[in-house]
């Protein structure tokens, strides 16, 4: 298990993504991957009321995690993560936003409160001071028991936690943002600030977009609602440097390729648990195989330089 920042969150190494359920994996689906995932020692559950409502219309992500634990029992167990601010009807994150947002994720999800509310994204039309109180209040009422900030530039996570000291309020205690072999954006200003401010990430995209799972080669054809944008890892220099270091790694381990990508990414400064999903048992194999597998300093340059812009 790892720590969430200072906080006494204790995580399993990989996050569960459920922005699936309800999309490419119905509820008796999204049931068997959060059973196999919690029989696997997984522990850390990765929503947001946004999920997938641009299919369902609906925060169905949510309601089928709200169902299951109510299903299970297992609520105290589990680390619940969800997310404010990209919700049609509710987007961004005002004050009054916020507090509707987070009874509305509370009711679906069968819960009187939320481990880790995400900032989903930035609002500029709010002052931060607005938003951060209002996440305080939510901390003090015991409905949240942390914030972190979701798809902040580095400038603008930095004026946050200055605000948040200044004024005595909750502070961000994690980032979650793109991060992976092939986008390595995070590796400048936004990891010096969560370095410096002693913050810990849970980086999306940990797969990007599954051309990391090794499915992906020239002229192959995969059936996926993602597949036409992680192709275009393909058109890039690193690209397919990336899925022949990859390769290797994976058959000297004897492991999936998707496998070594997510230990790749956990092995990386500041990363605690990498968010990755599965749209059912089989896909999801790699993904806690991911957490027993520790990389070589060998492996993890040869893996460096390969996919190094």
């Amino acid at each position: 298990m790892r720590s969430i920042g200072t906080t006494d969150l204790s995580v399993f190494p990989i996050s569960l993504g459920t922005n699936v359920f309800g999309w490419t994996a119905d509820k008796e689906t999204s049931f068997a991957v959060l059973d196999a995932y919690v029989e696997g020692g997984g522990n850390f559950i990765d929503t947001a009321d946004v999920y997938p409502a641009w299919v369902t219309g609906e925060s169905t992500s949510e309601t089928i995690i709200g169902e299951w634990l109510a299903s299970r029992g297992n609520r105290d167990s589990i680390v619940l993560a969800t997310k404010v601010g990209m919700l049609e009807g509710l987007k961004g994150l005002a004050p009054g936003t916020i507090k509707t947002a987070v009874d509305d994720s509370l009711r679906r999800l069968r819960t009187d409160y939320i481990d880790l509310y995400w900032a989903h994204v930035d609002d500029h039309d709010t002052p931060m001071v607005e938003t951060l109180a209002a996440f305080d209040g939510l901390i003090r009422d015991g409905k949240v028991r942390h914030v972190g900030a979701s798809n902040h530039q580095a400038a603008r996570l930095a004026e946050a936690l200055k605000i948040s000291d200044e004024e005595g309020l909750a502070r961000y205690v994690a980032l979650q943002q793109p991060y992976n072999l092939v986008e390595r954006g995070y590796e400048g200003e936004l990891r010096e600030v969560v370095v410096r401010e002693g913050l810990s990430s849970t980086p999306y995209f940990g797969l990007a977009r599954g051309f990391l799972t090794g499915k992906y080669a020239p002229g192959a054809n995969v059936d996926s609602p993602r597949a036409g944008k992680a192709a275009e890892y393909l058109e890039t220099e690193r690209g397919p440097k990336t899925i022949e270091a990859l390769a290797r790694v994976a058959r000297e381990r004897e492991v999936a390729p998707a496998s070594v990508a997510l230990a790749w990414l956990a092995a990386q400064p500041t990363v605690t648990a990498p968010i990755a999903s599965a749209r059912n048992v089989e896909q999801l194999g790699p993904l806690m195989a991911a957490a027993a597998l520790t990389l070589s300093a060998g492996e993890l340059a040869l893996l460096d330089e390969a996919s190094r812009p």
